[in-house]
C-alpha cells in the first residue's frame, strides 16, 4: 500500500469512527437523559408506550417536531435517542461517499452510492 493509500485509508477510519462515536454518544445522552427526567416526574424508569410504525424519516421528523414544541417530554427524548440512533449508519455511508468523492475514488463511489440509493429508499418505505 502506498504511502497516500495509507493516508487516506486512516483518514477514512477516522471520520468513520467519529461519525459512530458521536452518534452513539448522542443517542446514550438522548435517552438517559429522557429516562433521567422520567424518573424525576414519574418517580418509575418504565416506560409504557408503543412506537408509531413509520419510516425512520417521519419518526425522526415527528420527534424534531414535538421537541420544539412546548409539548416535548422526557418520552420524546428518549425516541430522539432511538431515531439518532437508527440515522446513524445512513450519515456514516454519506459521509463515506461524499469522503470518497473528495478524494476521487470513483469505483467506491458507485459502491457506497449504491448503498446510499438502497438505505434511502428503506428510510422512507
Amino acid at each position: 500500500m502506498a504511502p497516500s493509500e495509507r493516508t487516506d485509508a486512516h483518514g477514512m477510519e477516522a471520520l468513520i469512527g467519529g461519525i459512530l462515536l458521536t452518534g452513539l454518544c448522542l443517542s446514550i445522552v438522548c435517552i438517559l437523559a429522557g429516562l433521567a427526567w422520567y424518573r424525576a416526574v414519574s418517580g418509575t424508569f418504565r416506560l409504557d408506550y408503543e412506537l408509531p410504525a413509520t419510516s425512520v424519516v417521519q419518526f425522526l421528523l415527528a420527534d424534531a417536531r414535538s421537541l420544539s414544541s412546548l409539548h416535548a417530554g422526557p418520552r420524546r427524548l428518549v425516541s430522539l435517542g432511538i431515531g439518532i440512533l437508527m440515522a446513524t449508519p445512513y450519515v456514516r455511508v454519506l459521509a463515506s461517499m461524499a469522503y470518497f468523492a473528495a478524494v476521487r475514488n470513483w469505483k467506491y463511489v458507485g459502491f457506497t452510492g449504491t448503498v446510499l440509493a438502497l438505505l434511502t429508499y428503506g428510510l422512507f418505505h
